[in-house]
């Protein structure tokens, strides 16, 4: 029996999902990706994500890898097209391409790329997409706060506490604010990110905004690794993975 390992590049709506990973009181992406795939290959499928969306967050790029025993090139060829038509159409999976059978979603990444949507007036067409943020925010202070991020490595202060991870240290290439349909899109780059870590940083970045503290005290409250200095966590619902990087795959 040859066992081969493949990667999914899918993306979806995660407002009815308790989050990517698999777990028993909520449906999960994970959940439901694994049972198509085990549905479609008549085999079981475990597959495992390059990383963990919290509920109700959503991902326009995200993968994940799998292994398969003894798969002809013919299924593997017309996967993606069987695979979308057993999953919910809140999850869309793009391709599935053979890797190496060390290649691995989650270490294999070498950049995560989130953005975060606000918007100001109320939108039917924006609910669940997007957070409903009422009030004026100084754009360009958020913009100064946001650029002291690169000049750090240990986010202890935005991270979820007693997570399961060796260090807090992550290395931030881009971070930036821009003014969008009536709100506000906030995108950051890193090499991996911390559990809640990007909530967490755009609700410092709205403190910023409103006043309730200067750009110069982003500083103090990075320094002092601690979550409660920093500000709150902002709704999932505007949060979204937008794009992995692999040193060996190549993003269209």
């Amino acid at each position: 029996m040859e066992t081969k390992r493949y990667f999914v590049e899918l993306g979806y709506n995660g407002t009815d999902f308790h989050g990517w990973q698999t777990q028993p009181n909520g449906i999960t992406v994970q959940e439901c990706l694994d049972k198509a795939l085990s549905t479609y290959f008549r085999q079981e499928v475990i597959s495992l994500g390059c990383g963990r969306t919290d509920a109700g967050v959503h991902a326009t790029q995200f993968y994940a890898h799998f292994d398969l025993v003894n798969v002809g090139t013919r299924q593997i060829d017309n996967a993606t097209k069987g695979v979308n038509a057993l999953l919910p159409y809140s999850i869309a999976i793009y391709r599935i391409f053979e890797v190496t059978n060390d290649a691995h979603a989650r270490f294999d990444a070498t950049a995560r790329e989130y953005k975060y949507h606000l918007h100001f007036r109320k939108d039917p067409f924006k609910l669940d997409r997007s957070w409903l943020y009422k009030g004026s925010l100084d754009v360009e202070k958020m913009n100064e706060a946001a650029q002291i991020l690169l000049a750090y490595q240990d986010f202890s202060c935005f991270s979820k506490s007693n997570t399961q991870t060796f260090t807090n240290n992550c290395k931030i290439s881009y971070a930036k604010i821009v003014r969008d349909d009536g709100g506000l899109i906030f995108t950051i780059k890193a090499d991996r990110f911390l559990r809640n870590m990007v909530r967490a940083i755009v609700g410092t970045l709205v403190l910023v905004g409103k006043g309730d503290i200067e750009v110069e005290d982003v500083k103090q409250i990075i320094e002092s690794k601690n979550r409660s200095n920093a500000g709150q966590s902002v709704p999932a619902c505007g949060l979204y993975l937008v794009a992995v990087e692999y040193p060996y795959v190549k993003n269209d």
